[in-house]
């Protein structure tokens, strides 16, 4: 279980790193585009990207046997 959450904290860590160290520029505008969008929106975004995270993850531990 520790193994998998360490895993999927250092995918994360790649992945924002590498938008970070390929695009810092368009990271800003990213930034200033989301500080424009009202906090519910916003909130709801959050919302709907953990529940498909969740739909990942469950896929890939059930539907494709990698658990």
């Amino acid at each position: 279980m520790l193994t998998h959450i360490a895993l999927a904290i250092g995918l994360v860590l790649v992945v924002e790193g590498l938008v970070l160290a390929l695009a810092p520029s368009r990271m800003e505008d990213i930034v200033k585009a989301l500080a424009e969008i009202p906090p519910d929106t916003r909130r709801m975004m959050g919302l709907v990207a953990v529940a498909l995270g969740v739909l990942c993850v469950w896929l890939a531990k059930g539907a494709f046997g990698a658990g």
